[in-house]
């Protein structure tokens, strides 16, 4: 399960050495006569990589680590390799009980009649849908409603792994040919017989007169303000890369040039003065191979790995100049711009989780300069991080059920970090005014208001004196809203985007009442 967290990320980020990123890694070099045996094919492409240009952010190491076509995470085509359920890495909340995908459909039922049941223009997108389980939930639930389940244009999945669009492609289309169409492929769902529709950026998903359906009697051109995205990001977030930050002290001088994989590049005059500034500044956090034979005393490794695993491959520096990264990113909000002149304050920063919230918004409300006549949709996004604060330390890796190095083993190990959902409702507020924000709440909360227990009890009626099955939903649905210690229902958090209603109405599940 995804919400272990990792200690070793804290102990990396806390024991984290000054680097000079951009000048040569003369530590971590080795002569070409020795030979270091990597974990991965992978861990060997990084090291050589960084040994040529320099320790690199952790946003581009983690963004290899999972989607590398050499070996990544979720871009394995192992067939006996499977990254969810009890045979894999860990569990996610659609695995553990049907319920809460059916949940979710009924969430996106009761959205869509709040907003006036519109008879056409409803697309379903789903942000990474691991092996299918959450859609097919939603989608077996949402067929009960047949006047919205009519309604629907087109699913549209958003999955860059081949193997995991065919696990996807096999649970939601059965048998039905899967064609290629110009972004990406396409097959038929068992349900109603839908265009499900894949592809590998929210950005390819149609939002122009241009449907991307292929072939299907439902392949009329949709305009953009009568499109309905009922959008869901189930522990997506999480998986985004993030960039790491902390603040130091005043710099006694300028810096006149900056170091990125494309060369030496002159900084503007703002820019170099603004690396001399008489109080703290923020510097990148980076990563680099750890040197041969390094012992985990050395790397600072947690107590509770030593004895299990080998020292890690790679260890987090921080930059001792200035880094692209962190002469913007750290500026573009005052929450971030509050924490700059307190000493060592660490932030996480995910400018790709930022985008996919402001291309959420705009998808429902419109764009500040193309705002939608009548915005409609809705987005929910579930995942875990801290409710109001930044997350720090948060980096965390898991293989097998088991908390392991995130700067172990690239390729195998699972890579996650905290969601700042306070940055993506700012992100999302900010990029469209046709929309609201709702939340986050806690997801025990909001599958409570929804009905998880009601809708458990009527599954355990069914079953009649099969008491194991019995036992099995209800511990499975009591998993999913246990608010103790680091319990699903607490960690894990739930935030809506649905359009601006001028505080006409809250969504269900987050304090409103389904609308009849």
């Amino acid at each position: 399960m995804r919400s272990i967290i990792s200690l070793q990320a804290r102990n990396c980020f806390r024991s984290a050495t000054r680097w000079n990123y951009g000048l040569p890694c003369k530590a971590v070099r080795w002569s070409s006569t020795e030979t270091r045996q990597w974990s991965t094919p992978l861990a060997k492409q990084l090291s050589e990589a960084i040994t040529a240009t320099g320790p690199i952010p952790l946003a581009a190491f983690m963004r290899m680590c999972l989607t590398s076509d050499l070996g990544g995470y979720y871009m394995s085509k192992q067939e006996d390799r499977d990254q969810f359920g009890q045979k894999g890495d860990f569990i996610t909340s659609p695995e553990i009980s049907q319920v809460f995908g059916e949940l979710i459909g009924i969430w996106f039922v009761a959205e869509w009649m709040a907003q006036g049941r519109k008879s056409k223009g409803v697309e379903l997108v789903e942000i990474g849908p691991g092996r299918g389980t959450l859609m097919d939930d939603m989608l077996r639930t949402i067929r009960n409603f047949k006047p919205m389940a009519s309604s629907i244009e087109a699913i549209y999945l958003v999955e860059a792994s081949p193997s995991l669009r065919d696990a996807q492609k096999k649970l939601l289309c059965g048998d039905a040919p899967m064609i290629e169409t110009s972004i990406g492929h396409q097959s038929t769902s068992k349900y109603a017989n839908l265009p499900v529709i894949w592809t590998e950026n929210i950005r390819f998903v149609p939002s122009g007169k241009n449907s991307g359906i292929m072939c299907t009697a439902r392949s009329d051109s949709i305009a953009d303000a009568e499109r309905s995205p009922f959008i869901v990001a189930h522990e997506f977030f999480d998986a985004l890369p993030i960039h790491a930050f902390q603040s130091i002290g005043p710099s006694d001088s300028a810096q006149s040039s900056i170091q990125t994989p494309t060369g030496s590049h002159t900084l503007s005059p703002e820019a170099a003065k603004s690396t001399q500034a008489k109080g703290p500044q923020w510097r990148e956090l980076v990563i680099s191979p750890t040197p041969p034979g390094a012992t985990h005393t050395e790397l600072h490794t947690s107590e509770s790995q030593k004895s299990s695993n080998p020292p890690p491959e790679f260890r987090l520096t921080l930059s001792k100049a200035a880094t692209p990264h962190s002469l913007y990113l750290p500026e573009i909000s005052p929450r971030y711009r509050a924490l700059k002149s307190a000493p060592d304050s660490l932030i996480e920063i995910s400018p790709e989780s930022h985008a996919y919230a402001q291309e959420f918004a705009r998808r429902i409300g419109g764009s500040n300069d193309h705002p939608k006549p009548r915005p409609s949709g809705a987005a929910i996004i579930l995942d875990y991080g801290p409710a109001d604060t930044i997350p720090t330390n948060s980096l965390r890796g898991i293989r097998e059920h088991k908390r392991v190095s995130p700067l172990s083993a690239p390729g195998l190990v699972d890579l996650s970090a905290d969601v700042d959902f306070v940055a993506l409702a700012e992100a999302a507020l900010g990029a469209s005014p046709g929309v609201e924000v709702h939340g986050p709440v806690e997801q025990g909360s909001f599958l409570l208001g929804m009905g998880i227990r009601e809708r458990a009890e009527i599954l355990m009626n069914g079953l009649g004196g099969d008491r194991e099955k019995r036992e099995r939903v209800e511990s499975s649905w009591n998993r999913l809203v246990d608010r103790g210690g680091s319990g699903m229902g607490k960690v894990y958090k739930a935030m809506a985007i649905v359009p601006e209603s001028g505080g006409k109405r809250r969504p269900v599940g987050f304090g409103g009442d389904v609308s009849t």
